[in-house]
């Protein structure tokens, strides 16, 4: 019900943008103050015996950059050839939530289901045309991943303990819209890895993570497949032969 909500929404572009901004601010706010929080910890070692859980659970806020690895078509439509790119690489936001499973020492078995909110933005630009105006359009991604990840830590280091982070999993988008331009399929298959460090607090963990994934498939939905699609929008989907998606995640895991 939510996602059939959150998808019919309609919100004008310059309001997406000081949302996304307006978040990433109290994004800001949260983590500098619980920084803040971590300095005045002084020296003594916060909960020294939480890794030692054979299971535990969490919750995860972040930001995301979504994009794509675009590939021209053979046959340019028209006649007339287009570099495709992504283009203003606004900030997503996502929310999901975390369970560990402590393998050993430094290894845990980490699954991690989160819902991410953001949109691509397509730029075509003729190539030896005289007409250089580029053209553009709008591609919304509500994807829900569902991954299942190995994370690698260093030896902990009073409050803090590094770690290196890889997997993969399945993405499954709730945005494409049928009266766009440009459909890409809702199913979807990736790797990811990326790094992050623990830090210890007297009631929880913080771990900010950075990780950048890719997509296994090719994710345009061909002008073949679309018989609805009117025929002044068929050229952006013409002038690509494969989208792959790309994403860039900023999280801050509690546990």
């Amino acid at each position: 019900m939510i996602v059939m909500v959150v998808h019919r929404m309609k919100i004008p572009v310059r309001n997406k943008e000081n949302m996304q901004n307006n978040y990433i601010v109290s994004i800001k706010k949260i983590v500098i103050l619980l920084f803040l929080c971590y300095s005045f910890s002084g020296f003594a070692q916060n909960r020294p015996y939480v890794d030692d859980k054979l299971l535990h659970f969490g919750f995860s806020i972040g930001i995301n950059f979504m994009d794509y690895g675009t590939r021209g078509a053979l046959e340019a439509p028209d006649g007339v050839e287009y570099a495709v790119r992504t283009k203003n690489m606004l900030p997503g936001f996502s929310v999901g939530l975390v369970s560990d499973l402590r393998l050993c020492r430094y290894l845990n078995l980490r699954f991690c289901p989160a819902f991410h909110f953001g949109q691509k933005t397509l730029t075509y630009h003729p190539i030896n045309q005289e007409d250089m105006t580029n053209k553009r359009t709008e591609v919304l991604s509500l994807p829900l991943t569902v991954p299942l990840y190995l994370k690698w830590s260093a030896e902990r280091e009073m409050n803090y303990r590094p770690y290196l982070i890889g997997g993969g999993g399945i993405s499954f988008d709730f945005g494409p819209d049928k009266k766009r331009p440009i459909l890409q399929r809702r199913l979807d298959y990736f790797v990811e890895v990326g790094f992050g460090v623990d830090f210890y607090f007297s009631w929880f963990k913080l771990c900010p993570q950075l990780t950048y994934s890719i997509g296994f498939n090719n994710v345009l939905v061909p002008v073949a497949e679309r018989p609805d699609v009117p025929k002044t929008d068929q050229w952006y989907t013409n002038a690509l032969d494969k989208l792959i998606s790309h994403q860039i995640n900023l999280t801050f895991n509690f546990e």
